[in-house]
């Protein structure tokens, strides 16, 4: 005897680009006797995934960038009710 659950394929994907830049000096004042140096890149990167499983019901995804202080982004997924829900989101140095 053979049993079938008929269960479809899931999917998965994810990607991370980095941009590395050169690190700066950063100095720190007023640590005891000795003036500390710490190292600070520019931050910048991009950063995607997404599910489809069409066993679970589990569809959702993701994206975000970052160039300095800029960040922006979406995230989606498929609620129980059948409904998308989607949301854009941004902050920088003046909107958290």
């Amino acid at each position: 005897m053979t049993v079938s659950y008929g269960y479809g394929h899931g999917f998965s994907s994810q990607h991370i680009y980095r941009h590395d830049g050169p690190a700066h000096v950063v100095p720190i004042h007023g640590h005891g006797h000795h003036d500390v140096h710490d190292y600070y890149a520019y931050p910048k990167f991009e950063f995607a995934y997404k599910v489809e499983d069409p066993h679970t019901g589990d569809f959702k995804s993701q994206h975000e960038h970052r160039d300095g202080d800029v960040v922006k982004g979406y995230y989606a997924l498929h609620q129980p009710d059948g409904s998308t829900r989607h949301v854009d989101y941004h902050g920088d140095k003046h909107t958290g």
